[in-house]
């Protein structure tokens, strides 16, 4: 069994796309996920699967679609992957609620960084399927727009790390 953890897009935030954690919960169960724990109302959750990261995907996206009645985008990490995402934050001494991480299915262009909008006092950093960002002002006063994140969801380091510690609980390690 691996130890993965799910990352919503677009749920409970702004008053759109709501959907109860107890719900979510029920959903990953019916999938046949094991082990499962959701942490704040934004759509994380850490699980158990025998599955592959592509079908964990894929069978979440179906459920929360047949949920929705829209698409819902999930980004998946295994418990390991997530430790390395928290250990390779490249802003390490900045505030961890001010710093995030946008989690990508794929590697982030080599253009990423030429193709952003709205740069203020932010510092961007490219990671192996993550977009680092340190919004020094806080991230409701950026006018950052990053195209390659477009289709990822952000989490910070707060949020990483409580969910990376599960991760590693749930596993023995």
């Amino acid at each position: 069994m691996q130890t993965y953890v799910a990352f919503l897009r677009a749920v409970n935030v702004g008053g759109t796309g709501k959907l109860p954690m107890a719900e979510l919960r029920a959903m990953a169960e019916a999938i046949g996920f094991t082990n499962v724990r959701t942490y704040i109302a934004s759509g994380n959750v850490v699980f158990q699967s025998a599955l592959s990261e592509a079908k964990v995907k894929a069978a979440f996206e179906d459920r929360l679609a047949d949920y929705a009645g829209k698409p819902v985008g999930v980004l998946v990490r295994t418990g390991r992957e997530l430790a390395a995402v928290l250990g390779a934050n490249p802003f390490p001494d900045a505030a961890p609620d001010r710093t995030a991480a946008i989690f990508l299915d794929t590697p982030p262009p080599a253009d990423t960084l030429a193709n952003v909008s709205g740069l203020g006092t932010e510092t961007i950093a490219l990671g192996k399927r993550e977009i680092y960002v340190h919004y020094k002002d806080g991230m409701g006063r950026s006018k950052l727009r990053i195209a390659a994140a477009k289709a990822g969801t952000a989490r910070n380091m707060n949020t990483i790390a409580t969910l990376a510690q599960w991760a590693a609980e749930s596993t023995g390690k």
